[in-house]
């Protein structure tokens, strides 16, 4: 809103100044200055409400090490963080950028679902709350709605080279790529960026090629199957991984800023050059909802790191969750998610194997058996002794690692 306020201003009384709002970094700095000022003044009045109304977690007795004391402790805290990220996208986004709709909806679509989860266990008394397959019924229609749009809307596309002439509908422009002379059109694709690959691009249209002729009918139901999985995963994978202070939070913050560097080089048509990868247009935007999102993190980690005043809930961890696996699909990076998201990933696996292999044994062997003493792998680590604060910090310097491996990625063909 303030963009457009504030352009306004600018072209119609040329005020001095006012021009900086056209800048993408400036931008994004004032949403990370707003976000963190949404979540650190006005959480502590949200905990303070919640502490009122005596919305507190409900905690089951897992043998951990200062678990108990944390019952009581209020939470569907993810109000803080959602707000966190809304504000300042609404202040300082261009709103009619279809990317942004998209990253608004995902913020508020999942942090619906989170919270009608969180509503049932506190004030429902349910422990379990929302059904699973609800909550798996309402990630698959975010992603509908996700690949469908990206898939059809006429403003979503990639910038690639062509060869005179060309057949497509597209218009051709001409460009200076590394003092080259280079002919590029504006497109729709299926296309993503493939780590460690030669090319370093995958197109979800091709994965059918081996049926024969007429396998580009099904590319849309590729590449729906497929963004699916990911927002299903990642999402789950982050929900899982709140299970001790701060862990989720400084991960997701860790993500966040990769996420908007990755953002900034594919909209920025000079480095995507320089560093020869897939130029996106009008995805540059999206910069200044990663600096929201990162804010809103950071914000929130100072009442959740140990001891935490709050817990952010599903109505959190659901929507950082989802909202990680959206952006990285739209800048065509969520093939790097499995390095960038290792901690949700083996969070997730742990959980898979522990319940599997548990299965399989007890009706093998008449009795269960476990992998680890206890997953999530965090919970694993406490039952050998180790303090959870040691164990965010050493998971959060491991996000990191893989944060930069990420990165590095873009250059190691």
């Amino acid at each position: 809103m303030l963009y457009y306020l504030f352009n306004y201003l600018n072209k119609n009384y040329n005020i001095p100044g006012l021009g900086v709002f056209q800048y993408i970094t400036f931008r994004t700095a004032l949403a990370v200055i707003t976000s963190l000022l949404v979540t650190t003044v006005y959480g502590r009045r949200l905990i303070d409400y919640l502490r009122f109304k005596q919305v507190g977690e409900t905690v089951r007795n897992l043998g951990l090490e200062g678990q108990m004391q944390k019952s009581g402790t209020p939470t569907m805290g993810g109000l803080i963080i959602l707000l966190g990220i809304l504000v300042p996208t609404l202040l300082f986004a261009k709103l009619s950028n279809v990317y942004v709709i998209l990253m608004i909806i995902t913020t508020v679509w999942l942090g619906a679902i989170g919270f009608l989860d969180d509503y049932i266990k506190v004030f429902k008394k349910n422990k379990e709350g929302l059904a699973g397959r609800f909550k798996i019924v309402g990630q698959v229609g975010l992603s509908l709605i996700v690949g469908w749009t990206m898939y059809f809307n006429t403003n979503i596309v990639i910038r690639q080279e062509v060869k005179l002439p060309v057949i497509a509908n597209a218009p051709v422009d001409f460009h200076l790529k590394k003092n080259v002379p280079v002919y590029t059109q504006d497109v729709h694709s299926t296309k993503t960026t493939m780590p460690f690959y030669k090319n370093n691009e995958f197109d979800y249209g091709k994965v059918l090629k081996f049926i024969g002729p007429g396998y580009e009918y099904y590319s849309l139901v590729v590449f729906l199957f497929f963004v699916i999985i990911i927002i299903t995963f990642i999402s789950n994978g982050a929900n899982i991984t709140d299970g001790i202070d701060g862990l989720a939070t400084g991960t997701s913050a860790i993500i966040g800023i990769t996420l908007a560097i990755l953002a900034y080089v594919s909209g920025n048509i000079e480095i995507a050059d320089y560093l020869n990868i897939m130029f996106i247009p009008n995805s540059g935007e999206l910069v200044i909802f990663a600096g929201a999102f990162v804010g809103a993190c950071v914000g929130f980690l100072w009442y959740n790191s140990y001891p935490a005043q709050v817990f952010m809930g599903d109505t959190g961890s659901l929507a950082i969750g989802g909202i990680i696996a959206v952006f990285a699909i739209m800048i065509r990076k969520e093939l790097l998610l499995p390095v960038l998201c290792g901690v949700f990933v083996i969070e997730n696996m742990s959980v898979i194997m522990q319940v599997g292999w548990f299965k399989y044994t007890k009706k093998k062997f008449g009795e269960g058996r476990r992998v680890f003493l206890m997953a999530p792998l965090h919970h694993h680590y406490q039952k050998k002794g180790f303090h959870e604060a040691k164990i965010v910090t050493r998971f959060w310097i491991i996000g990191i690692l893989l944060a930069i491996i990420t990165i590095i990625t873009l250059k190691l063909r």
